[in-house]
């Protein structure tokens, strides 16, 4: 009977842990499909060889961070990357880490505002009133409920990927499409494409998964979560690659999986619409307490003030169209980021840190 209840206590832990990891990885450009065009989609048949690659490095770092961290008892990713890179270099990955929530913020920002122009016909600056005067709002109330919608917006976007999936994989075109072997060096971009992606969303990433396997701080069960959630997001990174295969031209649109939703289910459309939007607004409140709470640890000034200065900060990089700004930012930062991989890689894990 205690096994039974050790065995429920570790799957009920991994999955948890799985659903923190999933959740954190599939932000908004995720959610509107742009994300996954721009790192695998484009290279078709390539993409498929891309998304295997990220899915290993998903469940073998994603774990491997979790690891580490249970091992040094870190308390946040500011200590963990005291361990990777030294005391001096750490300092230079946190200001790095900052630059990527801002711009990440920017990239939200820019999306909610595609998302009111290209699929509901209304004007930027409506996009950004509503937006900006909804983060506001939360940033003065609190985000404990809006984190809370993640819950609900997250498994809607998984249950809706599947159903487009089913949708889209009764054409026989869609095979041709995603078996397409485009010419020239694209395999090589596909391959550094993979590296720079997962680079990009561990880095991210690690901001939460390093306190969540300290809190647990059991290995047996990051490790079951870490393989379950890397796996997972596999499946969805390739059910998605392969919805967005269907559309001739998927670079062309800021939002491809609304522009599929609206010719292959019309019906639920506008709930999808909902949903993304949700992602979208989770994803950049979520950052923006995050670059909050690292400002504040430099710059003793009050909330308001810094949420202000992050607002405009925000707002004016994101008058840039969000395909461009996304296409420019999510790259360099992955491109970036591959230092923090290749260091994370080659730090052994020794028998006592595998153990559990």
């Amino acid at each position: 009977m205690e096994k039974r209840g050790n065995v429920l206590k570790k799957w009920t832990g991994a999955l948890q842990v799985a659903a923190v990891y999933v959740g954190t990885v599939i932000g908004a450009g995720f959610a509107t499909g742009r994300e996954i065009v721009e790192f695998f989609t484009q290279y078709r048949f390539w993409g498929i060889i891309s998304i295997l690659i990220v899915g290993y490095l998903f469940i073998f770092l994603g774990t491997k961070i979790m690891l580490k961290a249970i091992h040094i008892q870190a308390t946040s990713f500011e200590q963990f990357n005291v361990y990777l890179f030294g005391n001096i270099l750490s300092k230079i990955m946190n200001a790095f880490m900052m630059i990527m929530l801002l711009g990440v913020c920017a990239v939200m920002l820019s999306g909610a505002e595609a998302l009111f122009t290209e699929q509901l016909g209304f004007s930027y600056t409506i996009g950004s009133i509503v937006t900006i005067s909804l983060s506001l709002f939360v940033m003065a109330v609190g985000v404990k409920g809006l984190f809370a919608v993640n819950t609900f917006v997250v498994p809607m976007l998984i249950i809706f990927n599947f159903i487009l999936l089913f949708n889209s994989i009764r054409s026989n075109e869609i095979f041709t499409s995603l078996l397409h072997i485009p010419e020239g060096l694209i395999s090589i971009k596909a391959i550094i494409s993979a590296f720079s992606y997962a680079a990009f969303n561990l880095a991210l990433a690690q901001a939460v998964l390093v306190p969540i396997a300290v809190e647990i701080n059991d290995k047996a069960i990051v490790k079951l979560g870490g393989f379950i959630g890397g796996s997972l997001l596999t499946i969805i990174l390739f059910s998605s690659h392969i919805i967005l295969s269907s559309l001739p031209n998927p670079i062309l649109f800021d939002i491809p999986m609304a522009i599929i939703v609206k010719g292959a289910a019309s019906g639920i459309y506008f709930i999808y619409l909902l949903i993304i939007y949700g992602e979208i607004f989770t994803s950049l409140i979520g950052n923006m307490y995050g670059l909050e709470r690292q400002i504040h640890r430099y710059v003793p000034i009050g909330s308001f003030w810094i949420h202000g200065g992050i607002i405009i900060l925000v707002y004016i990089i994101s008058r840039v169209n969000y395909g461009e700004l996304l296409s420019i930012l999510y790259p360099f930062f992955g491109y970036v980021s591959l230092i923090f991989l290749f260091i994370l890689w080659m730090k052994p894990l020794s028998s006592n840190e595998k153990s559990g």
